[in-house]
């Protein structure tokens, strides 16, 4: 299996607000304006809802691609306000589709 990345993030819940999932949608919307919709080196996405709250996952192929999505993902973060607990990243061991 070639050498992916996961990253998983949940919003700050001493920080919480209602419209998480409005927010992420704006977000979606905002990295999609800046063509990063589908970034190059993400292989798959998915967020989930609880509580009000997103978390997301994501696979990547390399820290590199992450950090230079990074460089268009954070600032939308930033100015909707979203902030984010520290993420957690490692390397993924095994992948079963279907």
């Amino acid at each position: 299996m070639p050498e992916r990345i996961s990253w998983s993030w949940h919003s700050d819940t001493t920080s919480r607000t209602e419209g998480s999932p409005d927010k992420y949608a704006e977000a979606i919307k905002q990295l999609a304006a800046a063509g990063q919709g589908a970034p190059k080196g993400r292989t798959f996405h998915a967020a989930l809802e609880s509580d009000g709250e997103i978390q997301v996952f994501d696979l990547w192929d390399s820290q590199g691609t992450f950090d230079a999505f990074g460089a268009t993902l954070m600032p939308i973060l930033a100015e909707l306000e979203i902030k984010l607990n520290e993420p957690i990243v490692g390397l993924v061991h095994n992948v079963i589709e279907g």
